[in-house]
C-alpha cells in the first residue's frame, strides 16, 4: 500500500508543476499568471479544492495515444469566493498551450 501511495503523491506533484519551471517561467516573461496562480486571486484563500489533476484523454488518433498530460491542461475544482460556493476551471496555458 505503502508504494502505491507514494506513487499516488509523484504523480499528483508532477501534475501540480503542469507544464514544468521553463513553460511557467516562459508564462511570467509574458506577465501572465499560471492557472493554479489566477484561481489563487480568484478564490477566498485556503478554500480551493482540486480534482481531476490526475485525469488525462483518451485519444488514439492524430498522434495522440502517447501523448499524455495530467489533467489534460485543465485546473478543476471547487472553492468559495467571499463566502460562496463556487465550481471553477482554468486553462493551463503552460501544458499543451492550453
Amino acid at each position: 500500500m505503502s508504494d502505491y501511495l507514494t506513487t499516488l503523491r509523484e504523480l499528483r506533484e508532477k501534475a501540480l508543476r503542469g507544464g514544468g519551471p521553463k513553460r511557467i517561467e516562459q508564462q511570467h516573461e509574458r506577465g501572465k499568471l499560471t492557472a493554479r496562480e489566477r484561481l489563487a486571486l480568484l478564490l477566498d484563500e485556503g478554500s480551493f479544492q482540486e480534482f481531476g489533476a490526475l485525469a488525462t484523454h483518451n485519444i488514439t488518433d492524430f498522434g495522440m495515444a502517447d501523448q499524455r498530460y495530467p489533467g489534460d491542461g485543465i485546473v478543476t475544482g471547487l472553492g468559495k469566493i467571499n463566502g460562496r460556493r463556487v465550481a471553477v476551471f482554468a486553462q493551463d496555458f503552460t501544458v499543451m498551450g492550453g
